[in-house]
């Protein structure tokens, strides 16, 4: 994918990447909705946010959870009251922001998406199998701003807040692996990642990218020393 794809490309590829995987008896066939046709449901959705190079916001809502989760157990063995329905769609998720760049996919949580799938700058597409219709998924990309300046009183206002607690992580790579493989790991298992050793570490706040770095060891602890600081645009790519 490259930075000249429209936005209407982008929102179409994530659809077929995401009906890919979706499990599925048959392979699920992608039809974009026209203004006309768009219907905003009142189930609830599987709602998940990217923040990356290009942000945007998903929602999936389905027909039937169930056949769902009666597709997912034939493919893993299992059955389907171990997996939840946010876990089964979670690949079908990761491969929908692919084209969108580097970035970090949320967790996804049941909601309801009134109002993105309402939102004219949304696109939605309907999921249809061999029995018919079978999802709703909607995207709606974020349009890139420039960072605000700060107003006056902001750095004193930014004060009351100074002793809240925020949620830092360093993560050191991914992987993706089949719900078989993960229940196959036992002691000494080796999962390798998607970046080579010496790689810089990505510091996220609240799940949001803000600094690089690199791994070390204090006093026999892990500690990360930040290598670079990235500002509003460089956190977004």
């Amino acid at each position: 994918m490259t930075e000249t794809m429209t936005d209407n490309t982008l929102q179409t590829a994530a659809a077929e990447a995401f009906a890919k995987l979706v499990p599925a008896s048959a392979r699920l066939a992608v039809r974009r909705l026209g203004p006309a046709e768009r219907k905003v449901p009142t189930s609830d959705a599987i709602v998940v946010t990217f923040v990356g190079k290009r942000s945007a916001d998903l929602a999936v809502v389905l027909r039937d959870p169930r056949s769902l989760d009666a597709a997912a157990g034939d493919a893993t063995g299992l059955d389907a009251t171990v997996l939840d329905t946010s876990d089964i769609l979670r690949p079908a998720l990761e491969a929908a922001v692919e084209g969108l760049g580097s970035g970090v996919l949320g967790e996804a949580d049941a909601s309801r998406a009134t109002d993105l799938f309402a939102d004219p700058e949304t696109a939605a597409f309907e999921l249809s199998g061999a029995d018919g219709f079978v999802a709703w998924f909607a995207i709606r990309i974020r349009r890139e701003q420039s960072a605000p300046r700060p107003v006056s009183g902001f750095s004193e206002k930014l004060g009351r807040i100074s002793d809240v607690e925020m949620a830092l992580t360093v993560e050191i790579g991914r992987t993706r692996m089949s719900v078989r493989e993960v229940l196959g790991l036992e002691p000494g298992a080796v999962i390798e990642l998607d970046r080579s050793a010496g790689a810089p570490a990505d510091v996220l706040l609240n799940g949001r990218l803000i600094a690089h770095g690199e791994i070390v060891v204090v006093d026999q602890d892990y500690a990360v020393r930040i290598t670079q600081i990235l500002d509003t645009t460089e956190a977004a790519r």
